[in-house]
């Protein structure tokens, strides 16, 4: 039985001709670990996934499972399976076929291979379903049936496609949280690509935000969310206000950050900490409020441009006095109306320093 392994990527890089697919891509991922690649049209994941699965060559750095280098290895002798996207299941074959070929390559007997296949349909909740054809199954069932004939080889890690990109949104739903219940009951590390923000902070232990080829932010999702390391991370981890400012000084600890809505004291780091360089100060809409609790900060004046209702909340866009886009997320019943003046305020502590320019 292959045990769950560690893998890490040091210095990864894919150009095709001029184009840089991915750049200096450098990460750790302890062994059991849920990994979610998260990231726009382009933005290089899935090429990163290829690389880890050996079906693309790097262009410079290494790839390690284990610790060992499998750079140069090639697919079929990695410790990993893929889900492709598209499934690439056999038509002429039956559930347990499928499920059995890539036993059936490694020399496994048809007693075994059957006994193996038929415990992997039971582990993806397929009991019974070895005899059928692939026509015969729902979209989701054939899901299962992908993730089951790249269980039964007993991958370190498991690489997964977008697999949930062809399901409507109440089976994506079901099968997230069948997703994360595999990979908790077999104890392997899952590397998952997809573009869907609500999908990712379902999933993962570890979220990785790409963008035009880089690792922007990796980490905790919950930590990326509420405090991302760029402002790209900022926009594609959810919504975020953006308040342009300038560093003017440090005390102590904080930061004092010059704006055109006023002044605020943001925790410093070594990365903002030097007088004239832009940040921005990052507030998520759901932590803006109307009324202020004690200890609470004026974030901003705005006028109330749109309300939107979406079930457990209004979303508000307002615009500053200074010309600052601000979106709060607030209970129905304290929703302002259009053209209503408000001040909103948050906790210090959610008041998140992004450095760097504005794109």
């Amino acid at each position: 039985m292959t045990l769950p392994q560690s893998l890490a990527l040091h210095g990864v890089g894919k150009r095709f001709g001029a184009a840089t697919a991915v750049a200096d891509a450098s990460l750790e991922v302890p062994a059991g670990s849920y990994v979610v690649l998260l990231g726009p049209s382009g933005s290089g994941k899935t090429t990163l996934l290829s690389i880890i699965g050996g079906f693309t060559a790097p262009s410079e750095g290494r790839i390690l499972i284990g610790g060992a280098d499998v750079t140069a290895m090639p697919p079929a002798q990695r410790p990993t399976a893929t889900v492709f996207q598209d499934y690439a299941l056999f038509p002429h074959l039956s559930v347990a076929g499928n499920v059995g070929f890539g036993l059936a390559v490694r020399g496994v007997r048809k007693a075994e291979r059957r006994l193996r296949a038929e415990a992997a349909l039971d582990l993806v909740g397929l009991a019974g379903f070895g005899d059928r054809m692939i026509a015969a199954l729902s979209g989701g069932q054939r899901q299962r049936v992908a993730l089951a004939r790249s269980l039964v080889v007993e991958p370190a890690i498991l690489l997964l496609d977008e697999p949930l990109g062809a399901l409507d949104l109440h089976l994506r739903r079901q099968m997230q949280d069948e997703l994360k219940a595999l990979q908790l009951a077999t104890g392997r590390s899952f590397v998952h690509v997809t573009h869907d923000q609500e999908e990712a902070m379902a999933l993962a232990d570890i979220v990785v935000v790409m963008n035009r080829g880089r690792i922007e932010d990796a980490g905790p999702p919950a930590r990326v969310y509420a405090r991302p390391a760029t402002r790209f991370a900022a926009g594609f981890m959810g919504e975020s206000t953006l308040i342009e400012g300038t560093v003017r000084g440090r005390d102590g600890e904080r930061l004092a950050v010059t704006t055109a809505d006023g002044e605020f004291r943001l925790a410093a780091d070594a990365h903002t900490g030097a007088a004239g360089a832009a940040v921005a100060v990052a507030i998520r809409p759901e932590r803006l409020r109307l009324a202020p609790r004690p200890g609470d900060v004026t974030v901003a004046t705005a006028t109330v441009s749109e309300t939107v209702f979406q079930g457990g909340f209004v979303r508000v866009k307002a615009r500053s006095e200074a010309g600052t886009l601000l979106l709060a997320k607030v209970p129905p019943e304290e929703a302002p109306a259009a053209g209503a003046r408000i001040t909103l305020f948050a906790a210090a502590g959610d008041l998140v320093l992004i450095p760097g320019d504005p794109a």
